[in-house]
């Protein structure tokens, strides 16, 4: 064809020019996308997914959780009595970051001492202490006339349900086993809660008289 254009006109035509590659494209290879190019079915459907979630704002987790907790009033006394720093460590941050005023003691009788020259309106009680066990300080609180209405929630790592059945029958409001979680220690303090805010006894948990014997300590 070349040719037979040369005979006729005297001159070959010129070759014609290449296609101009974009920028974009010249930069990118043939992975580049262009602005009105459809998007592949794998990114239109996270898009699609996204869009909703998007438009439905935070997550529902933080929000539920303002709605539904009735937190304690400003200043609430709390004593921690346990032996393991960790335990103690963990309970102070949490209530001190929602306004509660914490104590501590790391054996019963610390403990008893405490909570008689503080008043606390609720004690965190250990049931495997050094010395004195749980039971005996619960039953101690019980006994003596100033510290008999101050809520205590028990806490230990026995899974034993004797060991929740004793604690409540000889007057703990609650029980709680190690390890606990944030939600779990102010679902229990909630449930404590008068109508002015403050921890209080459930006329129910302190009906039972003491039983007699404090059983042995329990395995840790």
């Amino acid at each position: 064809m070349r040719e037979l254009f040369a005979r006729i006109f005297g001159r070959a035509p010129k070759a014609p020019l290449p296609e101009e590659t974009p920028p974009l494209q010249a930069e990118m290879g043939n992975s580049a996308v262009r602005v009105d190019d459809p998007l592949p079915d794998e990114l239109a459907a996270a898009a699609a997914e996204a869009e909703p979630a998007a438009a439905a704002g935070p997550p529902n987790g933080k929000e539920r959780r303002k709605a539904e907790r009735h937190q304690a009033a400003e200043g609430v006394r709390v004593l921690v009595v346990d032996d393991s720093p960790t335990i103690v460590v963990m309970l102070r941050r949490m209530l001190v970051q929602n306004g509660y005023e914490v104590s501590e003691a790391g054996d019963a009788e610390t403990g008893l001492e405490i909570a008689r020259n503080t008043l606390p309106h609720l004690i965190f009680l250990d049931i495997v202490l050094p010395g004195m066990n749980g039971f005996e300080a619960l039953r101690r609180l019980r006994r003596d006339p100033l510290t008999r209405g101050i809520p205590v929630i028990m806490i230990s790592g026995n899974e034993l349900a004797t060991e929740q059945f004793y604690a409540q029958r000889i007057g703990a409001d609650d029980f709680m086993k190690k390890p606990f979680s944030r939600y779990e220690v102010f679902l229990r303090i909630e449930s404590l809660l008068d109508p002015e805010r403050i921890p209080h006894r459930p006329a129910m948990a302190a009906a039972p008289a003491p039983l007699p014997d404090t059983p042995a300590d329990p395995a840790p």
